[in-house]
């Protein structure tokens, strides 16, 4: 289970035919269908890690990286 203080690097493909994670061993790989646009892709990003980390989306906060492909995510 994740805790408090927890942080992720992420990499964000925006537009991938299906929306998913892997972990790959250095961080998390998420695709999102969305395209990076008025923030839709962080949010899309935010709520399928939130689903894969088995916590609530408003749990992530965006560290680093809101107009970068690289995400930091910190679980508050």
């Amino acid at each position: 289970m994740a805790q408090a203080g927890q942080q992720w690097q992420v990499r964000v493909t925006p537009r991938a035919s299906r929306a998913r994670v892997e972990d790959t061993g250095a961080g998390l790989r998420v695709y999102v269908t969305v395209a990076p646009e008025n923030g839709k892709a962080n949010a899309a990003v935010r709520k399928l890690l939130a689903k894969h980390l088995g916590v609530a989306p408003g749990r992530l906060e965006l560290v680093r990286g809101a107009k970068s492909r690289d995400k930091l995510f910190r679980l508050i």
